[in-house]
This record gives C-alpha cells, structure tokens and sequence, in this order.
C-alpha cells in the first residue's frame, strides 16, 4: 500500500536562500529506510547516509523521525535507532549473476511478478548463478528505477563443483574458474591442490565460505591435466556443466545382464512387420539407430507407412538402476567430439539399436495415406521389425538423386509424400526454422582440421517429416480419448510475446528486412517469408539464431497445450527413446492407456517433465560450448589474412562481427578502436566516431582479421583491416 504525503509541508529558506521542503525530506528519509528494512540506523547515521550538510535541514531531521515514528511509518528502539515498518515481501527465485557488481533474481512463476529483482553484491550472500535463493524485495524501488531486495537465504545450490585453472604463488594458490557467471576465485591450501600443477586444468569443489570472505575455499577433487590439450578441455566443459564421465558400475553390469534373446513370448502379442521392406536412415557416424521406416503400396492403391521406434521400455525397467540414470541423465548429450549417452552402448548401440538385419522390438506408429499424403487411418501399439537396410543420409540422398540403387523407389515416393506433408504444414501456420549448424574435421588428437556447414538435404527432411507425424499422431491420439484429462507428456512451445518479437522486428530492420508482426494471427507469414528472404545471405545465421532465441522456448510437460512453432494442437516426443527420458515415459504411459490402465497423477511426472527439460538445456549449453572451443581453436590456427564478416551485435564496449567464412564470432573493444572516440547510440545499436561520423551499425559488412584467441575464456577478439592491401598484424 501506498502511503499518504503530508500535506501540510513546510518549506522554509536557509541562510543562503535554500528552500527547505519537510515533506521532501520526510520522503527522503522513509525510502532510505524502506529500501533499508531491518537495518537500524540512529538520527547522525541518517544524516550522513543522506549527503545533509546545510545546517537548516540537519536540524529538520530529528523532528521529521519523531513525527514519522508517532505516525506509525517507522519505528524506533530503547537506543534512539530507527527502522522501516513497512512490510517487506518475501519471494523465491532463481540467481542470474550476470557481472561481479549485481545479479538478478528471476522470481518463480506462481509469484506472476514480471520485473526480475536487482541483487547488489554486497546483498547477494554469496549466491552463484543458478541457486535457488528467498529473498526480501525492499518496499519502494531504488535508486536504478528496478525493484531491488536482498538475499536471506540460499535454499540450494544448483552446483558446487567448478572447473578452472590453477594459479599458484609461493605461499597459495587459487584455481580461475572457466565459468563465466562465477565471478569470484576460488582459494586453495596448498594441501588440497591434490597433486596439481601451475596453469593446470582442475575440478574444484567448494568446502567453505564465510560470511565475512571475499572469495571462497575449494578443495581440488580432480586433475584434468594441462590446460589448451584437447582432451583436457572437453573433459573442462563436461565437468563445468555437470555432464557424467562414466557410468556407475552397477548401471553396467545391469546393461550387460539383460538377455539379447528375443523369445516367443515377447513376440506373441505384437505385430509383425519382419516381412515387410524396412530401412533405417542415420547420419554416417551414428550407432543408435531409434527409428526405422517401413514401406508397401496397398491393394487398394494407398499406402502403408510404419513409423519403427526402439521399445526402449521393454528393456528399462522401472525401479531399476538402469532406469535411475536414464532419468538422471534425460537426454544423450552431442558435444563437438563424442557423445555422452543417456543408455549404456550395451543398450544405445545394442539391444534397442534398429540394426539391419537383425529382429527388433519396436513401437510403431503405422499409417495409411493416398496419393496426396492424406492420413486416412492410423494405428499405434507393439511390433516386432527386421531392417533390411542401414542408410546414410548421404547414401539415401544419392540414390534418389541417380533413381538407382537400393530401394530408390520407395525413397523417391516417400520423399514426395514427406513434401505434400509438409506443404499443408506450413499452410496451417507452421515456421520453417533451418538453423545453420556447423561441423568440424578432427584429427586423431582432436585438432580442427577443416569447418563445414551441414547442408539439409530432402532426405533429413523427409525422415524429419515422418518423426513428425507420428509424434502429432501419438498427442492427439491420447488427448482425444479423454479430452486431455489423462496424465500425458506433451511437448508444448507458447505463442510468441509479441513485444519481444517486435524488439527482434526492429533488429531485423536494421539488416534491411521487414517483419510485420502487428496481427498475431499473421506471425508465423511473416517469419517465413523472412526466414526465405535470408536463405544464403550473409545475415542468415545471425538472424535466424535471433529469431529463435525471441520466441518461448520448447518444454516438456503434462499440460496439453499446443506447439506453435509446428502448428501443431498437441505434440509429444515418441521417436528417439534411446536419446530422451521423456520419450521413454511417452512410450509407457501409450502402454498404460492402449491396455485400458488407470490415469495416474499428474504431479509426479510434470517433476519428470521440469526435470527433462532442464536436462534439454543444460545438454544444449554444453553443446554450444564445445562448438566455440572448438571454433576459438580454428580461428587460432587458421591463416592470418582478412575475413568478411558481418556486425552481429553492438554495445557499448565493442562490436560482435561473424565472419562470414566460418560462422564464428568474434568481438572488436570500443577501446582497441584507436582511429576515433567512439560513442554508443543505444536507440539504433550502432557506434558513431565523434571526429570522423563514422558509423558503425547492425548488418554492416566489415573486414576483420584475428588478433587474438582465448580458449579458456572461448573468446576471439578482433580488430577491422586496414584498407591498405597485405598489411597484417601478428596475432597475440
């Protein structure tokens, strides 16, 4: 509740003509103490935190606080110490420790405040970014304008394990954490250094941190070796991000004690498709194969397609240790150079791998379609499957492309299905995000040899088309059983919030490109045709990874809500439980209600679904990690000449040029820029020179070259190329 002014203020003139206003200072000094609550502060104390100095209004001050006291709005103690007596509010969130000065806490939903809470240092009590935290939000805001409020408690810490390098000094060490939102260093007694060296990668767990310490106290746990090597730095991003370096061994041994036989009984009451054409379509590297296609034209003219996915579940069991991990882990993890499986290879690249020639247990979805792709019928249950062909996107692409080959005419007709499918997808409002993804050549030791950007082709689009309609099929063939009463795990992605798409539509008009998104029913029009616009162009990536971040982000959940990017009613994920959790409990819940089971509760599994989707993120973080190690290294390596690029981003402290050739970012410091004083113009995100008027804005194309590269921080820092032709700087 507001509080009232006084309105009978007096305003009275010092000595040197000053106007002394009460009601001012009485407002003075009940926001010191409501931004202050439950400090005390005595009358001199008050003084000097509020800068008085003139003698009129020093005077003013004890009479103010006692009439502030007998109006109930602050209080004061046996010891002449004043305090606020507004009622604080108390919330829960989470820490963003975005710099060393302050932090944001972003407040738990069921609170439906908008604004995060700015957090000083000083008010943090060594909170870390991610840590759940209480904390009390001051009466009136400060003096930044942003609702501020102090930590009273750490409810728990989201991790207290950070990888870094060891500095180490004659009399003691600290160890530079990696993690960019850990801001301070981490001190370590000599005896805990565990054998490690100076300049070496650690894992260091936190041991203490006292309240009137500056930097905590860790313990090293493990020794990665050196830093820069490559091993090293991908073993730095597993162990920053919490990602598992092997399994336990019970997890093992369990994987490796389930029988490969396939007996009659588990056959009996499943459907046959051991006769029917069916192949597997995987990237050339992988070894879980979790889906197969299978293929046969029908008497009736139409045609049968069955969507094959690894039965997973018959396998796993629940309340197993094997069932345990998968859960902890929740999705496989895709770094630059390896990947980290949610099943052990006994079941990943075994038992549920789809491999040709071989009987499979799967789940299927299978689907009758005619001529122009129209779904006429589906069904949903147990099968049994033999591949009788492993593609590789490359290979099936190839043999559409020749009409020759292995099953070159079933690929053919499929694709021209897979296109009809599409076609009425993005009719209904689907977004065509193709995101450039970038893939590097590694020698033997991990290397970069070469970068490429993966190309998708028809055949990626195809199997994705299908993955999709069985996916969409699944949803809404639960949801319409029970009007969505029935506990299920949906994969939802919210409208966009149009504020935040119209701050995109301003960047994109920056590159030149118009985005109408004033009619909400006209969003998804509008993307795509800037989504077409930028095929090819240099500001493609850029653009499209921006688009991407301003819309909601994709969740696991039992709530059936629709997907808008897909423009889908209702849409689950069904066709990769080897890889995710939630898939595995799609397949189970499908099995529950197919066998007519009881709905169970929903609570347990909406924990499940916060849980996966949390595990998807922190999966997706590591992944981009080990891209821009990767592209940091490249970039260190490659050939010192001039690369065109493209402004990506402008602050106040320097410009983020992509370079064109590599997909990789790099950033120029406004204080390297030596030909001028460069000024930041917030309102068009650009940086003007206050001598030349040179301009420096978004979607600019530039020429810059490499002047130095950090792995540890997966930093590249650059600087523009003269014009003068062959000049170069070294590198640092």
């Amino acid at each position: 509740m507001g509080r009232k002014s006084n309105k009978g203020s007096e305003r009275r003139k010092s000595k040197g003509g000053k106007v002394t206003d009460a009601a001012q200072l009485a407002r003075k000094i009940l926001n010191f103490l409501d931004n202050n609550f439950g400090q005390e502060y005595n009358s001199k104390q008050i003084t000097e935190k509020l800068d008085i100095r003139d003698a009129i209004n020093k005077a003013a001050v004890e009479p103010i606080l006692t009439k502030l006291v007998s109006g109930g709005t602050i209080s004061k103690n046996p010891r002449n110490y004043y305090s606020s007596t507004k009622e604080p509010e108390f919330i829960e969130g989470e820490v963003d420790y975005v710099n060393p000065r302050f932090a944001f806490i972003t407040p738990d939903a069921k609170y439906k405040i908008e604004e995060d809470i700015l957090i000083k240092e000083a008010d943090l009590k060594h909170a870390l970014d991610g840590d759940r935290v209480r904390v009390m939000v001051y009466p009136s805001k400060g003096k930044t304008g942003r609702v501020e409020g102090r930590v009273l408690e750490i409810l728990s810490r989201v991790r207290d394990e950070f990888v870094g390098r060891v500095e180490i000094s004659p009399r003691f060490a600290f160890v530079v954490p990696d993690f960019k939102k850990m801001h301070q260093d981490i001190f370590v007694h000599k005896g805990d250094l565990d054998g490690a060296e100076h300049n070496q990668k650690v894992v260091i767990k936190l041991t203490e941190w006292r309240e009137d310490d500056k930097n905590p106290t860790g313990k090293v746990i493990r020794v990665l070796g050196t830093a820069g090597e490559h091993e090293v730095e991908i073993h730095s991003i597993m162990a920053e991000f919490g990602l598992p370096f092997e399994y336990p061994a019970e997890v093992e041994a369990e994987a490796e004690a389930i029988s490969d036989e396939i007996k009659a009984s588990d056959i009996k009451d499943r459907r046959d498709f051991r006769d029917i054409p069916t192949f597997t379509i995987d990237p050339a590297d992988a070894k879980d194969f979790d889906d197969a296609i299978s293929y046969r034209k029908l008497e009736n003219g139409n045609y049968e397609i069955g969507v094959h996915i690894a039965d997973v579940t018959h396998y796993v069991k629940l309340r197993t240790k094997l069932e345990k991990e998968a859960y902890e882990r929740a999705t496989s993890v895709y770094l630059v150079d390896r990947t980290i499986p949610m099943l052990p290879e006994r079941l990943s690249n075994g038992l549920c791998s789809l491999r040709p020639n071989e009987d499979k247990l799967t789940f299927s979805c299978v689907f009758e379609l005619d001529e122009n792709a129209d779904v006429l019928s589906h069904w949903i249950g147990r099968t049994v499957i033999h591949s009788d062909r492993r593609f590789a996107y490359e290979e099936a692409q190839e043999n559409m492309d020749k009409e020759a080959g292995d099953y070159y005419q079933e690929l053919i007709h499929l694709n021209g299905l897979a296109k009809k499918i599409r076609k009425t997808r993005f009719d209904k409002g689907a977004v065509n995000f193709e995101t450039v993804e970038v893939k590097f050549q590694l020698d033997e030791k991990g290397k970069p040899l070469g970068l490429m950007v993966k190309e998708r082709k028809d055949i990626h689009k195809m199997i994705e088309e299908f993955m999709l309609l069985a996916n969409k099929t699944v949803a809404e063939f639960i949801f319409n059983k029970n009007k969505g009463a029935d506990t299920f795990v949906y994969r939802t992605h919210d409208h966009p919030d149009l504020d935040r798409l119209g701050t995109f539509a301003n960047f994109a008009k920056k590159f030149g490109h118009e985005v109408k998104i004033d009619d909400e029913q006209k969003v998804s029009k509008a993307l795509n045709k800037l989504l077409d616009e930028i095929q090819g162009k240099p500001e493609q990536n850029v653009l499209e990874q921006l688009a991407i971040r301003s819309m909601a982000k994709a969740i696991y959940t039992t709530e059936p809500k629709g997907h808008f990017g897909l423009a889908f009613k209702h849409y689950t994920h069904f066709t990769s439980p080897i890889r995710r959790y939630p898939d595995m409990m799609v397949h189970r819940l499908l099995q529950l209600y197919l066998d007519a089971g009881k709905s169970p509760q929903s609570e347990d599994y909406e924990d499940k679904c916060i849980h996966s989707s949390e595990r998807e993120k922190r999966a997706a973080n590591a992944e981009r990690a080990s891209i821009k190690y990767k592209q940091v290294e490249y970039m260190s390596l490659a050939e010192a000449k001039d690369y065109e690029g493209i402004v990506a981003g402008v602050t106040e402290w320097g410009v983020f040029v992509e370079i064109t050739e590599t997909k990789c970012e790099g950033m120029i410091r406004v204080q390297d820029m030596d030909d001028d004083y460069y000024e930041f113009d917030e309102k068009n995100m650009r940086l003007i020179g206050s001598k030349n008027k040179k301009m420096i804005t978004l979607g600019d194309k530039v020429m810059v070259r490499v002047t130095n590269t950090d792995i540890d921080r997966r930093t590249i820092d650059l600087e523009f190329a003269d014009n003068e032709p062959g000049r170069q700087r070294k590198r640092k």
